[in-house]
């Protein structure tokens, strides 16, 4: 297994970093937030988990130990895939996992996109002994609340680590925040993925 990739970041996109290791270009998939934090040109270092299918190997990064940790436990319950593990890192925090299925909020996991009512349903139920407990802080703060509060910081983070100028990472945004307000209207949350793919389709339109 390989457990972290640690290198200079020579190219960006909104789901995936490469990262120089001895010379060589190792391509990982990533979360929007975990893209967010990453900058050309700079040092990182990511916690790694690698996908081996019969025709494809993936190696999908992370923040920290603990996210790539809860990826991987998210894939012992029936039907998750590594894709939908990410998704669901995408969308919510890893304690904020935990809080979720700990006190058996349906509207957390449904905010995820492919997982609906009795899907939700089914991972409470077979997540419920394997995550553990949150270990961040109390649980007086709201699941989701965190994303919810943080979508503007992480889009625009993440424009900024692709290499757009501030500017144009502050018009995207606000070109996008209708899209997040709907969303949070209908009571979802604003899922920064989506968020990130109309704006980039934005300055990809405006240049």
């Amino acid at each position: 297994m390989i457990a972290f990739v640690s290198g200079q970041v020579v190219a960006l996109a909104p789901d995936r970093a490469v990262i120089e290791v001895g010379g060589v270009g190792m391509a990982v998939q990533c979360t929007p937030g975990t893209v967010a934090g990453l900058r050309m040109g700079q040092p990182a270092r990511l916690a790694t988990s690698l996908v081996v299918r019969e025709d494809s190997l993936t190696l999908y990064g992370f923040a920290d130990d603990d996210e790539r940790q809860v990826f991987e436990l998210l894939q012992t319950a029936s039907g998750v895939g590594p894709r939908l593990a990410q998704a669901m890192l995408a969308v919510h925090a890893p304690d904020t996992l935990r809080r979720a299925v700990a006190t058996g909020d349906e509207k957390a996991l449904t905010a995820v996109t492919g997982i609906g009512k009795k899907g939700a349903q089914r991972l409470l139920l077979e997540l419920k002994d394997r995550l553990g407990d949150p270990i961040g802080a109390s649980g007086a703060v709201g699941v989701g609340s965190a994303v919810t509060a943080g979508w503007r910081d992480q889009l625009h983070g993440a424009l900024i680590g692709l290499g757009y100028a501030t500017r144009e990472a502050d018009e995207a945004v606000a070109v996008v925040t209708p899209q997040a307000e709907q969303a949070l209207a209908q009571g979802a949350e604003p899922q920064v993925a989506t968020l990130l793919r109309a704006a980039l389709q934005t300055l990809n339109r405006a240049r």
